[in-house]
Order: structure tokens, then sequence, then C-alpha cells
């Protein structure tokens, strides 16, 4: 069925092109939806694909943050006289759908790569399609049709073409979710700490974990629960841990600038309470992740975490370099003492953790720093019985990047299934701090 499917247009924001189709193919794989490529995208801004229907193009676009628009691409060539030549070769019948006085309809022109068009350039544009047989009122506001014409001129800002790389006509058929960039913007939110994951990210995790209604998600470094936000937007049930006492009860210093202290009701509760979302918050529970506090039997449907790296927070688990013995009468008042967690421990019991407490096909979505020198795919982490689904870059600076990573669970684990990890991630932070000192002395040089 796919091979005759319908052909769209798939128009993405032109930011974190790296994530942009490990999102659309856990999107596809949520919904059961078969993407076929026409066009396999690079770092163009757009993908041809064919779909089985139009129903398929809106699921997709219902979760994507990163898709601005679906069109239904009608033609598309190097020049628009060419483009307006194969509509022309459209059957008379093939516009009964669109054409008739009842249908309303407007015109969009975008041009991709131009700065500042002159509103009579794209008034032009839009008379070559002066032939179409469309006979019902321009509506501006909600109209029936909306027909969108794209120019492509390449992402290079210093270098304009004459001539686009690319013309694209079609009918347009839903917008993705980037709303949500603004919706969930920490800039608003009640509730934020120095290491809240960025909107457009959060939601980029919540759609690579799969997260849909009434789902179990878990985030065992919550913070903030920045990342719970968009899990629970999405109508999943959401748990998080944190090791942090004064963080999770809102009580830690205040993040934002000129803010002496943090307002008396914050805390993750009440940034689902913003976004009304409160009713999947199950609760946030001071506890260490290395000693999970869960039975042996909970399931999860996924884990989404952005574990820390010991760069702008501390890596930390309880546990002393001494033996005590803590008498019983202050035992339930004792604070226990920490000690280091290095980042191959973190992820190692972060992935063993998954494999016991996800359900089959179930999802750990989760941030691995790397610095670039280092990084080799053999370095990756590895679990007998996690797959690796994908795993994208965000560059940090100029030495050191950090990864999203996916994994889903495929077969339960035994005695002997236990996490692997590259002995680079002992590393990484030695490693950082050289880099950035190595910078400063460049700097003063």
């Amino acid at each position: 069925m796919i091979g005759k499917g319908i052909k769209y247009l798939i128009w993405f924001a032109h930011e974190h092109v790296p994530f942009r189709m490990p999102e659309l193919d856990a999107i596809a794989s949520m919904f059961g939806i078969a993407v076929k490529f026409i066009e396999q995208p690079k770092n163009e801004p757009y993908a041809i694909v064919e779909l089985a229907s139009e129903e398929d193009a809106k699921k997709l676009a219902s979760r994507s943050v990163l898709i601005r628009s679906i069109v239904e691409l009608w033609a598309h060539a190097g020049d628009i006289d060419d483009v307006c030549d194969q509509v022309k070769k459209f059957p008379v019948k093939f516009w009964d759908a669109y054409g008739g006085e009842d249908q309303s309809f407007k015109f969009k022109v975008e041009i991709f790569g131009k700065r500042k068009v002159p509103r009579e350039v794209k008034v032009e544009k839009m008379e070559k399609f002066d032939f179409l047989p469309l006979n019902g009122p321009i509506k501006m506001e909600n109209p029936d049709h909306t027909y969108h014409l794209i120019e492509y001129y390449g992402i290079v800002p210093n270098y304009i073409p004459e001539k686009p790389h690319a013309v694209f006509f079609g009918r347009w058929v839903c917008d993705g979710q980037r709303f949500l960039k603004s919706h969930l913007s920490l800039r608003t939110r009640k509730f934020i700490a120095n290491t809240s994951m960025d909107p457009t990210l959060s939601v980029i995790m919540a759609n690579m974990a799969r997260v849909q209604k009434n789902h179990i998600i878990l985030d065992p470094f919550v913070g903030s629960g920045s990342l719970l936000v968009p899990a629970a937007f999405f109508g999943a049930y959401v748990v998080g841990t944190d090791l942090n006492y004064l963080l999770l009860h809102g009580k830690a210093k205040p993040s934002r600038c000129n803010e002496k202290r943090r307002a008396d009701d914050e805390s993750v509760l009440a940034n689902l309470q913003q976004y009304g979302c409160q009713e999947h918050f199950v609760d946030v529970v001071v506890a260490d992740a290395s000693l999970p506090l869960w039975r042996s039997e909970m399931q999860l449907d996924a884990i989404i975490t952005d574990p820390p790296y010991g760069i702008r927070e501390a890596t930390e688990r309880i546990g002393t370099h001494k033996t005590y013995e803590i008498p019983g009468h202050l035992a339930a008042q004792h604070i226990p003492s920490k000690v280091a967690y290095c980042l191959k421990d973190v992820l190692c019991d972060l992935l063993n953790f998954g494999a016991h407490h996800l359900c089959l096909k179930g999802r750990i979505v989760f941030w691995m720093p790397i610095y670039n020198e280092d990084f080799s795919e053999e370095s990756l982490p590895q679990h007998p019985c996690l797959k690796l689904v994908a795993y994208s870059e965000q560059s940090l600076s100029k030495h050191s990047s950090r990864l999203l990573i996916t994994m889903e669970k495929m077969r339960e684990p035994d005695e002997t299934s236990c996490a692997v990890m590259s002995s680079t991630a002992e590393r990484f932070r030695d490693r950082y701090f050289a880099g950035v000192k190595g910078k400063a002395e460049d700097t003063k040089s």
C-alpha cells in the first residue's frame, strides 16, 4: 500500500538537525506508520516522503516539535515555471475537490534562505498560478484550503544563489507542535534549576521514548522535573527521584538572576499544575539512583533522564569511606554522607536498572557527555538486553558534545546480564576541564 502512497513534503524547523530523523522514526514507530523516503534528507530542512494517508501525516505532526508543517506535494522542480508546467498537466477532475464555489482558499509563499523578500515579489510569484481553476472565495483566516509555494535557496548564510535549489507547490495539511517551544518555555516556568532541560529537547526526549497516554515514566535524576513536563503533557503518569533534598523541596538556591530566594510553592508539582497536567503527577522522591528503592516487579514504560556529568552538578551517591554505627534514637534524623559517583558507574547502573524495570519494547532515553577526540561508536554503553535505537549529537563546545541515546528493551535479564561501558566515560570530566583550561591559556596568550 505504501508503494502507492501519497507524496508529502515535511518541512522542518532549522534547528537540532541531527535529531530530525530519529524523532520522526520514533513517532512513526509509535503510531505504526510506514514512511517511504523519496529523497533521503541530508542537511536540507525538508524531506519528501510517501505516506499511506493524510491521517498518517497528521499523526506525525501531532507529536513532532521539529516539524514546522506538512504539505501534500503536488509539484516540485528547480524553477517556478517548471512547477507551473507540472500543475497545468493535472486532469480536470483533480480540481473537483478544491475548485468549487463553496471552497475557500488562500496562498502562502515562503522563501527559505533569503531575507526580507518584498511583498510585491511574493505577489508576483502567486500570480503565476492564476491559471488554477479555483472558483471559491479568498479567505485569509481559516480557509478550506491553503496552497503553499516554497522556494529553497540553501542553508549557507553568506551565499545566496540567483536561482533556488528547489521549488515546491502543494496543499497544506497540518502544522507540527512548534508552539510547545514557547508554551513550555523555561522563562515562564514556575520551578527551574541550573540544569533544567531546554523545552524543545525535552519534547524530543519524550518522543524518542514513545511516551503515550497512561504510560508510567520515570526520571531517576529528576531535578526540577523538566523532562517530566512533556511526558505528563502527552498524558503519561510521571515519577521522579533525586538525591538533592533541598531542590526537590524547593529550598535550593534560586536559579534565576536577581532572585534572592525561591517562592514557597515552587515544586515539580507546581510545574505540572501550570500546564494543567497535575493529574498525571505520581510523586517525586528523595532517593539515590545507585540504590533503587523500587520493588523488583515494578514495570515502567520508559525512562527519560539527564544524568549528572560532574560539570554543572556534582555526581554523588550515598556512601562513606568509614564505618559508622548510628545510634537508634538518631537514625530517623540522620542524613547519610555522600561519596563520588563516577560517570561510568552512573550509566552502568542506569542501564542495569532499565533492563530490570522496563517492560518489553520499553525505551530508555538519556544523555551521555563525550570528549570529541575520544569518541567512537565502540565507546557507546551496551547491555545484552537493550538494543541501541539511535544516538544524536549536540555540540557543547569546541572539544565536547553530548549524545542523546535511545535504547529499547528486547528481552528480560538473567543473572549474567550486565551493562558494559567504555573507560572513556571515566575520563570525561578530567578531559573536559583540561580542554577548558587549555582554552583559557590560549586566550591569555
